[in-house]
């Protein structure tokens, strides 16, 4: 089967075969700033299904979208230091305009916690006033060293939400909350099988109490932290002055969160669904679930290609390839884009009222009644995103192991690269000195503990905790 261009095998050059599967897929070009990317409109469509998505649970839970200013200057930035400590090497700053020198550097935003908090000082007076839940869908930039599309780029598109909260437990429960979201999305739309969990004191955001997220093997082995969710207590309400009116009249100062998901959710599903032969996608963020391709232009191909479009276009995203390409070019286009299902349609299959279905995941063909299509369509959707998380929770299960000591933790990730389970005694000096020796860091504090007490497999000390730990991107 013809390919468009050539993709280099995964267990070739994995970094490779990734770019090579978003340039032939389609999803993005190189912008002509390095570290950009231009979002092609099949890409910009995974994303608006994301999106969709998303927004929807968002506004159930009662969160209303807002749109703040790119631009933030640095003296209100500076105002928390722990979270300027953590952006200032990647900060964008505009000190010009024409031939003229600002009064005041402007920073191009990497996150919005400082505007938002500016904002709320202002919004807030009493309790009444509050939760404020906000969320934006916006882009951010942070001027990283090493770059690759959709997984780190110098501009990116996401969500950042926004909550202040007059109760600390109320702001506690909202950060879960959400969190419980994006576990749900991940698991059950994009098919990743994530650990959720709890960030160490070193990897929480900075500024934070305390950091939630959700962690994502691909199929090389090395993680990737897929969405998080931030609980701050009053640690930006205080040196950005939001107070309120308590119930008994005294003033306050406010709890808030912040949480967010990105574009770097596409990279997730490429590398753990994709295969050499291109692009594979969870049916529910696919912008074509089923592609109808034509054998032969006949009067009756044609007639029957359009009932089958009109009557699946009431459950699913269907399209019919009316390109002049040859009929081989068609079949690597949809595979290399990664449509879940193909229905191929010929003048012989209609003889017998049959046409030809096959998956993209398996690469399976079979021939159904037409008069069945409907019902066996329903079928091979949900047997196709089955077998899509359960390759990547084998994956995931099978690159998962244990150890007890740094000398064992080092033999695991040479032989069995992926998530490896430790004691650990949470501290950031001893964190960092693992990260120096193996190039590693520890991803999340799984929820499920067992409390037995154990030695810090690096430092020794008594410990109860156990962390996942893992190369990640």
């Amino acid at each position: 089967m013809k390919q468009l261009d050539k993709i280099t095998p995964r267990d070739v050059d994995f970094s490779q075969w990734y770019t090579d599967t978003v340039i032939n897929a389609k999803l993005a070009s190189y912008g002509p700033v390095k570290g950009t990317i231009i979002f092609r409109p099949y890409g910009y469509a995974i994303w608006e299904l994301i999106q969709k998505y998303l927004d929807g649970k968002f506004k159930e839970i009662g969160v209303e979208n807002v749109y703040f200013p790119l631009l933030i200057p640095q003296s209100l930035f500076q105002k928390e230091k722990d979270h300027i400590e953590g952006f200032s090497p990647e900060i964008a700053t505009v000190t010009r305009v024409g031939d003229t020198e600002l009064p005041e550097p402007l920073f191009i935003r990497p996150t919005s916690e400082v505007l938002m908090a500016n904002y709320f000082k202002n919004e807030v007076k009493s309790y009444r006033d509050l939760p404020l839940i906000y969320n934006q869908w916006t882009n951010v930039m942070r001027w990283e060293k090493t770059t690759r599309p959709f997984l780190r780029t110098s501009e990116f598109l996401w969500q950042e939400g926004h909550t202040v909260h007059s109760d600390r437990k109320e702001a506690s429960d909202l950060t879960l909350k959400i969190l419980d979201i994006y576990t749900e999305f991940a698991n059950n739309l994009l098919l990743l099988p994530v650990i959720s969990g709890k960030k160490t004191e070193r990897e929480k955001f900075a500024g934070a109490d305390s950091t939630y997220t959700i962690e994502s093997l691909m199929h090389d082995g090395q993680a990737l932290q897929c969405g998080t969710s931030h609980y701050f207590a009053d640690n930006f309400s205080k040196p950005y002055e939001i107070k309120f009116q308590n119930k008994e009249g005294k003033l306050e100062h406010a709890y808030s969160t912040s949480w967010g998901v990105s574009t770097r959710l596409i990279g997730a599903i490429i590398m753990t669904h994709s295969d050499d032969n291109g692009l594979v996608l969870p049916s529910s963020i696919s912008p074509v679930q089923i592609r109808i391709i034509q054998i032969k232009e006949t009067e009756e191909v044609l007639k029957v290609s359009n009932d089958i479009k009109n009557l699946l276009s009431n459950k699913y995203r269907v399209d019919t390839d009316k390109t002049d390409k040859s009929f081989g070019f068609k079949i690597s286009e949809a595979e290399i884009k990664g449509i879940p299902l193909r229905i191929e349609i010929g003048p012989r299959d209609l003889e017998n009222d049959q046409v030809t279905i096959s998956r993209r995941d398996t690469r399976e063909k079979i021939q159904v009644n037409v008069r069945e299509i409907e019902q066996a369509i329903d079928q091979m959707i949900k047997e196709y995103d089955a077998n899509l998380y359960a390759n990547a929770l084998k994956n995931r299960e099978n690159r998962t192991s244990k150890a007890k000591t740094i000398e064992e933790y080092k033999k695991v990730l040479e032989s069995n690269q992926g998530f490896v389970l430790v004691p650990f005694c949470g501290e950031v000096e001893c964190e960092e000195k693992v990260k120096k020796e193996t190039s590693t860091n520890s991803r999340c504090i799984p929820f499920e503990q067992d409390n037995k007490i154990e030695n810090c497999f690096n430092c020794n000390k008594e410990t109860k905790l156990k962390v996942y730990f893992a190369r990640a991107y």
